[in-house]
């Protein structure tokens, strides 16, 4: 009877445990980490042939052909007002759908899936760059990085 109510308590804590983690996507770009959850994410990928778009703001990229879907292209750089790409580097890409249109986030290099504890989530600090606060929902301090989550719907809302 006693490993029972044990195995019960020990399943309430993985439980709590649990129920407190959000999960996100990581990438980087110029050298900075950012997240957006995970299950906004619909795929990662390495855009190959982004069309142009004439008469399109600046940090519209383009689009391109997702299995038979358009989907807009944002260079999350120059949305941050971060410098530029070089247009040799190569550009991984994060798409997401926000009010059932594809966009793809265009970052400098992917990071891993990771879960974290909602306690440590804060709300933007008054050091974040000024032009990413209307971006960012707020910020995780890891160990050894500040990890900057973006508000999806504010980012796509151009």
């Amino acid at each position: 009877m006693s490993q029972e109510i044990e195995a019960v308590q020990e399943h309430q804590v993985d439980t709590l445990r649990s129920s407190d983690l959000e999960d996100f996507v990581t990438f980087t770009i110029d050298h900075q980490l950012f997240g957006v959850p995970i299950l906004k994410v619909q795929d990662i990928l390495k855009p190959d042939s982004i069309a142009s778009i004439p008469l399109a703001p600046p940090e519209i990229k383009g689009s391109i052909n997702l299995r038979g879907r358009i989907v807009t292209v944002i260079d999350v750089r120059v949305r941050l007002g971060m410098e530029p790409r070089e247009e040799t580097s190569e550009a991984m890409g994060v798409t997401i759908e926000h009010n059932q249109d594809l966009y793809t986030l265009l970052v400098d290099v992917i990071g891993d899936a990771i879960s974290l504890s909602t306690n440590n989530f804060e709300k933007n600090p008054g050091t974040l760059d000024p032009e990413w606060r209307d971006f960012a929902h707020g910020v995780f301090r890891l160990d050894d990085r500040l990890m900057v989550v973006l508000d999806v719907e504010k980012l796509l809302d151009i």
